[in-house]
């Protein structure tokens, strides 16, 4: 991994780059959390609006572009993690959080339009790079890779949608776009990479080390098809509005979920039993758990789906339904995943100053101290606490709770920079 060099003035060294990554990661998060809250209590709909475009064009480009590069690169070494390129993909992402946020603001839908372009172009460069360096065989040797490179594809679809959608809203009158690209089809089509991408986390730092290795390899081989393609039918039969096949696809990928949560729940028993209580399976474990719950709310909102590109979606009294859906996604499903892959990527970066630790098979040993460790239990916990709250005031529409919970959760997800900070300084 190259170090700081002459000729790139925005090189910096590994262990710096990532600890940048995780401040940036975290706060836009948290941000997104505090504009949705302030949504909530002021009935703005500039904050209702803004807070999940924050949430995917920050969190989701920046998660793909750099994260899942590292583990890519962590299996494949022939990948070089510039990092000068990687910090002009954080500032590039930067700007175009700001300039989406002004868009919505000003109502400016071709501003909107040039910025998805722009992480278009980007995510396009960093999928050539891949593509590129990896054969199609080496890409289908390894099933880890193959989740991997599947959500750079996605990303690139959702970008394409992001800047189609700005067009249609610059231009309502040209009927070449189809109707089905709406707001609702960018965020969903925005989930798609980041729930692709944790899957692979979870075999790569979890199944595939433990016993049995051959049968969960192709156990997990099997699921990216089934998780993949049924997420792509899945998408195919809500623009076609066909009820029957979205309820089967829902059904299927809801049953995977539920066995994928009582294996990983069996797999952490052994884990704690043997090793010790680690953080970030725990988050892993707790993002399943409202995968499952975000799967059985996605059931009811099908249930009573109108049609796509309807606002809203559902009946008024039952837009609980569908809130608590993309709620328990990204507040829990996501965002917990991605805070319990920090959680161990991180932490290998900065102590080798390399991905040497990721390669190996101490991932998952006691990198961080028994304090550090403690504490994010308890973060997870208030995680946990808060997520659940704003589920239950999106039933009772009740904006006090959604307001204070949401601010809390935003804080508790910006912690895990804290946390870690702390225990970088310790060591």
């Amino acid at each position: 991994m190259p170090g700081r060099t002459e000729h790139n003035r925005f090189a910096i060294e590994p262990a710096a780059l990532v600890r940048i990554y995780l401040s940036v990661s975290v706060s836009i998060i948290a941000l997104a959390a505090f504009l949705g809250a302030a949504g909530a209590w002021t009935g703005s709909v500039f904050f209702e609006t803004a807070h999940p475009y924050v949430f995917f064009v920050g969190f989701g480009n920046l998660a793909i572009l750099i994260l899942n590069r590292y583990l890519v690169s962590a299996i494949y070494p022939d990948i070089v993690i510039d990092t000068g390129k990687q910090m002009r993909y954080i500032y590039g992402v930067l700007l175009s959080v700001g300039l989406v946020v002004l868009s919505l603001y000003m109502d400016w839908p071709l501003l909107k339009a040039l910025v998805s372009f722009f992480l278009l172009v980007i995510v396009l460069f960093s999928a050539k790079e891949i593509l590129t360096t990896l054969s199609l065989g080496e890409i289908w040797q390894e099933v880890s890779v193959r989740y991997y490179i599947f959500d750079v594809l996605f990303l690139i679809v959702a970008n394409l949608g992001l800047f189609t959608l700005g067009l249609k809203e610059a231009f309502p009158e040209n009927g070449i776009i189809p109707f089905f690209v709406t707001q609702s089809s960018y965020f969903l089509g925005s989930s798609f990479p980041l729930s692709i991408s944790v899957m692979g986390f979870l075999y790569t730092y979890a199944w595939r080390r433990a016993s049995g290795k051959e049968l969960i390899r192709k156990l997990f081989s099997i699921w990216s098809y089934v998780f993949v393609g049924g997420v792509l039918v899945f998408l195919v039969a809500i623009l076609m509005g066909h009820y029957l096949g979205m309820m089967l696809v829902s059904h299927t990928l809801m049953l995977g979920v539920l066995v994928l949560l009582v294996a990983f729940a069996f797999y952490l028993y052994r884990f704690f039993s043997r090793e010790f209580s680690h953080p970030a399976l725990a988050f892993l474990l707790s993002g399943l758990a409202m995968l499952f719950a975000a799967s059985a709310y996605g059931i009811l909102n099908i249930y009573f789906f109108r049609w796509f590109g309807a606002v809203p979606p559902l009946e008024w009294d039952r837009m609980w339904i569908y809130h608590s859906h993309t709620h328990a996604a990204l507040l829990g499903w996501i965002t917990f995943s991605f805070s319990g892959m920090i959680y161990i990527v991180v932490p290998a970066i900065v102590t080798t100053n390399s991905l040497d630790l990721l390669r190996s098979e101490e991932a998952l040993s006691r990198i961080l101290d028994n304090k550090t460790l403690g504490k994010a239990f308890r973060q997870l916990a208030v995680l946990l606490a808060a997520a659940t709250s704003v589920l239950v005031a999106f039933f009772f529409n009740n904006h006090l709770v959604l307001t204070v919970a949401g601010i809390v959760y935003g804080a508790a997800v910006y912690y895990s920079r804290v946390n870690l900070g702390k225990a970088f300084r310790r060591s």
